[in-house]
């Protein structure tokens, strides 16, 4: 007999995960990493304007600014919902490297000095966020767990 999917969300390990989740979102490292990334996703989709691009690079404007917004948005994402979107905290990684690159990639060969320097300042920061987040469960506090005397993956006895 097969059980519902809706019992799985009240399944105790899922509980104690998610709330294992939580716990590590809680923590003052989370809490700053975060508001970190949150502000630097507004700074990139702001930046177009606060470093002034030239008309001709209308495309990273659109770019920064869509990228800057997604950011931003999984950065609020994680410090309000951590256990449901911790599959995703892999994202802002990429989206970083994105940026880094992006001058170049939709430029060409000819990208303003102050695009590709705010670009790879601005992309270095989300990346290193980025990991950051990643590695929230990381801390020693939240490790995986130990197996107990029945070898069953949970708590300690």
């Amino acid at each position: 007999m097969t059980r519902p999917i809706a019992d799985l969300e009240q399944h105790p390990d899922i509980l104690e995960l998610r709330a294992n989740y939580d716990r590590a979102a809680e923590t003052p490292t989370a809490h700053i990493t975060d508001g970190a990334l949150v502000l630097a996703g507004l700074y990139l989709a702001l930046s177009p304007w606060i470093v002034g691009f030239p008309g001709t690079e209308r495309d990273l404007a659109v770019n920064n600014f869509i990228v800057g917004l997604a950011v931003s948005l999984l950065a609020f994402s994680f410090a309000v919902a951590y256990g449901r979107t911790h599959g995703l905290t892999w994202v802002p990684v990429v989206l970083g490297v994105w940026t880094f690159v992006a001058s170049w990639v939709i430029l060409g060969a000819h990208p303003s000095g102050g695009a590709i320097a705010n670009n790879i300042i601005i992309g270095v920061i989300t990346i290193a966020l980025g990991l950051m987040t990643m590695m929230t469960l990381r801390q020693p506090s939240f490790r995986g767990r130990e197996r107990n005397r029945r070898g069953r993956v949970g708590r300690a006895e």
